[in-house]
């Protein structure tokens, strides 16, 4: 059996890779999927379903109908709207590997066991998003549909894990395309790249006589320490300056708090959690940080004794 502790080690440390867990573990012990727990360090509202006025999204059914390859009126996703909808049924031990990229969003099958279920479907393919998650009842009938369209990759395993133990079956709906033609597919099909631009806000110097606030415009996935010493903002106090890393993650002197906007950055890992350790949750290192939304940046935030390094 695999302790939840494992599991969110592992999730976590996967920030400088493409996160992957096979669902096969939510099905072979109803025993694990009811301990399954993830902690709330990493249950902080990043990633959460893509959401869309209904007048704009081109998923959400408008016209009931009882076909189960179609949407109902619940505000669950009609697959009629686009050909690269599909909504497969399949066991609950999927057989897929699912995977995300560093924002941990926009979950996507990585992988497919060769006799797993979805690919002996023949209706599932590497790279297909998944945007709906159904329960089957035993009499047929199916449960409430989870909208997981842009979801973190947490909110989509918990929403496997939190399925009722007596549950065998699951309908999916995966979208065929990438996170850049799904985005499109939501906004009423444009594929403008607005989407795609961010604000960074840096407040320098908080509290004292000099106090400045610049904002910096930037492409959503950027690095904060590159995109702020860019735009000539010192990340570093004292002879840290000359001294650091370069970004390399070696020194630990970068630190900036993010003090809104923290669930549109990158999750910490393991390491920089531990030497921010006596910092407040938000405080991050600007060399690991990467902004995928509008976020808001202080420089030179007050730091606790494990910074003895500043």
């Amino acid at each position: 059996m695999i302790s939840s502790r494992l599991f969110f080690a592992f999730s976590i440390s996967l920030h400088l890779c493409n996160a992957f867990v096979s669902t096969r573990a939510f099905s072979y012990a109803h025993t694990f999927t009811l301990q399954l727990h993830f902690p709330a360090s990493i249950l902080h509202g990043r990633g959460q379903p893509h959401l869309i006025p209904r007048t704009q999204s081109l998923l959400l059914h408008e016209n009931p109908s009882s076909d189960t390859n179609s949407g109902t009126d619940d505000g669950s996703i009609d697959i009629s709207t686009d050909p690269r909808l599909r909504r497969v049924r399949l066991s609950r031990a999927t057989g897929i590997e699912w995977g995300t990229d560093l924002s941990f969003s926009f979950v996507y099958v990585r992988a497919l066991e060769p006799a797993g279920d979805a690919s002996l479907s023949g209706e599932v393919k590497v790279g297909d998003q998944i945007c709906e998650l159904r329960s089957v009842l035993d009499d047929g009938d199916v449960g409430e549909a989870t909208n997981l369209i842009g979801a973190g990759f947490d909110v989509v395993m918990n929403a496997f894990a939190s399925l009722n133990k007596n549950v065998r079956n699951v309908d999916i709906v995966f979208f065929r395309g990438s996170k850049e033609e799904l985005k499109a597919l939501c906004t009423g099909g444009s594929k403008s790249n607005e989407s795609d631009d961010i604000t960074i806000t840096v407040v320098q110097n908080k509290g004292a006589k000099d106090e400045a606030v610049r904002k910096i415009q930037a492409k959503a996935g950027c690095n904060i320490r590159k995109i702020l010493t860019e735009n000539g903002i010192n990340v570093y106090q004292s002879v840290t300056r000359w001294t650091n890393c370069k970004g390399k993650q070696l020194c630990g002197t970068c630190i900036v708090n993010i003090a809104d906007g923290g669930s549109s950055t990158n999750r910490k890992s393991l390491d920089e959690a531990s030497t921010l350790r006596e910092n407040p949750e938000s405080y991050r290192l600007s060399c690991v940080a990467f902004a995928y939304g509008d976020v808001t940046v202080e420089t030179f935030p007050p730091i606790e004794a494990a910074q003895w390094t500043r």
